[in-house]
């Protein structure tokens, strides 16, 4: 395996659940970046999620929240000292691209039917 890291690219749109499932991130409100230890889903619209550092909360599922824009735009002041978040996984983040296209391995990760060409947004 060569030390590059690979970009990748998900949909600018796609449901909060499902990206801080994929990438295990979470900003806090004051702009720290924690590691997830466990992700829970408790209902359609809230999950159960445990940080590396034992911080316990619940979070709401929406596409338009702070921590979802957040997530997309990479806004972080620095990371958690006692989640201990290893360099390879900030690379990989940093190397991450939202686009608004759909991408088709994002719609077979939300159940969909893949879409050929990809729809405008």
């Amino acid at each position: 395996m060569s030390g590059k890291i690979r970009k990748r690219v998900y949909w600018r749109r796609v449901p909060l659940f499902e990206l801080v499932e994929k990438i295990k991130l979470w900003p806090s409100r004051r702009g720290i970046l924690h590691g997830i230890k466990t992700f829970e889903i408790i209902s359609d619209s809230y999950a159960y999620v445990v940080t590396h550092c034992n911080k316990q909360m619940v979070i709401h599922d929406s596409r338009n929240s702070r921590a979802a824009r957040w997530l997309r735009n990479k806004w972080f002041s620095r990371t958690c000292e006692r989640c201990a978040i290893p360099e390879w996984k900030m690379a990989k983040y940093s190397a991450t691209v939202f686009k608004r296209r759909r991408i088709a391995h994002l719609d077979n990760l939300a159940g969909k039917t893949q879409n050929e060409g990809g729809t405008k947004c």
